[in-house]
């Protein structure tokens, strides 16, 4: 004390200091006023001069005591926060002993039960956290945030009784609701509202149940106060639920969700632009025949739909909207009987006129469908588990495969491409692509901007498929080139005939050796080459030799 008022005495107190002093001649100051005038008869002025005294003695008391902890920088004593002691810490200590104390319960999963039923909720799903600093600035400022006299009277009090601070608890509500519905429609005994779903021409309606659903105002006050309380708990939350009755199923909201109008397609060529058709969809009885089916007490409900066929498809635009011819190929099955005449021809026109919009996958095994006598196909030579055998469909892969190499021309995305197991002679080593029903198949995306066209035919023989579009500015001129790099030898196999005599044979299969190949792409802009990528490596297996011999 003796070292501040030396520090008065020579003008050297801190702002702080200063302040307090001031404090303290002003209400001297006051009662000097009060002192100086016209003196009282009696009791009243020895009254007034006591209160004098006394209030200059309470006035230097409370500016001593002000000065003593003017240079406190810690928190009072018995001042916690949430339970958490943060008496005599820094802001900054305290804050840091909050954050650790906090952890545990914003990293601890809250497990809610309902029946046998539990559900997790992370507090950092929802964003939980705590608005720490300003409850340790609010602890803090006990003591400092009045005058002279009401600072010195929170920090003796503060002396005599405990302060809990309340600690805020935010967190994201909206999120916190989002897990609400995830957990109604969990529930095995919750509430069940109507559904639908369409699996092909059939509309399949749930009725729905009634059931219990969460009260959301009490599992929120559950969550805050089980993060809020002063002893943490792993306990469980028993999930606070209502019971709520189901929505009746709205037939004509279901039916005006569903329909819809088909779609014509259509084309401009100045600027060119295509629009693609869109099959429509409704249902195949009115819909007071609907209400009247739902109207019987039944779970489920199912009402037959009807596709609605646009007037103009997409595949029936006209060539004018295709101006461009992007790539073409040409095979050649002159060596072939009818009946593999026959599947390529069938299968060729299959896939004639076949539009894709940008970004359209073509699937091959799709459009031409399943090779059954039914739909025109004949058995013809086709390779099945290494051997050559008819099958019906017998000869369609060289439709693939010469649809696989326009493809590859007009730069198109290749989805999906196997090679035979064997080689064959209509296209180059490594440039072929087998299909099968079951099996492989042929797929490829139009990945230009523009809709293309496929235009597929057959002409004394030959099997050519042209594709049409609108050229690009970045569009590049392609070449195919294969190369054989290698050979599978094929092997020789014997087996026992008793026909033939000791020591005699007879070849049943002639062998041929396989292949190994490398397939490239090279794109060329202005006869300059750009790139070149390899598109595959094939191997092709050799037609094992087998001989008979006698015993």
């Amino acid at each position: 004390m003796n070292a501040i008022l030396y520090r008065k005495q020579n003008n050297v107190l801190t702002e702080e200091e200063a302040k307090y002093f001031k404090q303290a001649e002003d209400i001297i100051k006051e009662y000097e006023k009060e002192k100086n005038k016209k003196p009282k008869k009696g009791a009243s002025r020895i009254s007034t001069v006591i209160l004098i005294i006394l209030a200059i003695a309470i006035t230097l008391f409370c500016t001593i005591f002000a000065l003593l902890n003017i240079n406190n920088q810690k928190i009072l004593k018995n001042i916690t926060i949430l339970g958490v002691d943060i008496s005599n810490l820094t802001v900054e200590e305290a804050k840091e002993k909050l954050n650790i104390y906090l952890v545990e319960r914003l990293t601890t999963e809250i497990i809610m039960k309902h029946g046998d039923e539990n559900y997790m909720l992370p507090p950092r799903s929802i964003d939980a956290g705590f608005d720490v600093e300003r409850a340790v600035n609010q602890a803090y400022m006990i003591g400092r945030s009045g005058n002279i006299i009401q600072n010195n009277f929170e920090i003796l009090s503060q002396k005599l009784k405990k302060t809990d601070i309340n600690l805020k608890l935010i967190y994201n509500e909206m999120a916190l609701k989002e897990t609400i519905p995830h957990m109604n429609e969990s529930f095995k005994d919750g509430k069940k509202e109507p559904t639908y779903n369409i699996e092909g021409n059939d509309l399949t309606i749930t009725a729905g149940k009634d059931g219990y659903v969460v009260n959301y105002d009490e599992l929120k006050n559950l969550i805050d106060n089980k993060l809020m309380s002063h002893k943490y708990s792993t306990e469980q939350i028993e999930i606070p639920v209502i019971m709520a009755k189901r929505e009746e199923i709205n037939i004509e909201k279901i039916h005006n969700e569903i329909y819809k109008e088909p779609q014509d397609a259509t084309y401009t060529t100045n600027p060119y632009k295509i629009t693609a058709s869109q099959n429509g969809i409704d249902f195949a009885i009115s819909v007071e025949e609907a209400k009247n089916q739902i109207a019987e007490n039944k779970e489920t409900y199912t009402i037959k739909l009807k596709t609605l066929y646009p007037k103009v498809t997409t595949d029936s635009i006209g060539a004018e909207a295709f101006p461009d011819l992007l790539a073409t190929y040409t095979t050649n099955y002159s060596s072939s009987n009818a009946n593999r005449s026959n599947n390529i021809a069938l299968a060729t026109a299959k896939i004639n006129g076949t539009v894709l919009m940008p970004g359209d996958v073509f699937s091959y095994n799709g459009t031409v469908g399943k090779r059954t006598v039914s739909a025109g196909f004949r058995e013809a030579g086709a390779y099945v588990n290494g051997k050559t055998v008819n099958e019906v469909g017998g000869g369609i892969c060289q439709v693939s495969s010469t649809l696989y190499n326009s493809v590859l021309r007009a730069n198109l995305e290749i989805v999906s491409r196997t090679n035979h197991m064997f080689t064959v002679g209509y296209v180059p080593i490594g440039a072929d692509a087998t299909v099968s029903w079951g099996g492989p198949d042929f797929k490829f995306k139009n990945n230009r901007n523009y809709a293309i066209r496929i235009v597929a035919t057959t002409h004394n023989k030959n099997v050519t498929i042209k594709v049409y579009g609108l050229k690009q500015e970045n569009d590049c001129n392609v070449e195919i080139l294969s190369y054989r790099t290698g050979t599978v030898p094929y092997k020789t196999t014997y087996t026992n005939d008793n026909s033939l005599g000791a020591g005699q044979t007879k070849v049943i299969q002639a062998g041929s050796n396989g292949a190994r190949s490398v397939t490239y792409k090279i794109l060329k802009k202005d006869g300059k080459e750009i790139s070149r990528e390899v598109i595959s490596r094939d191997t092709y297996s050799p037609h094992n030799q087998i001989i008979a011999r006698g015993n």
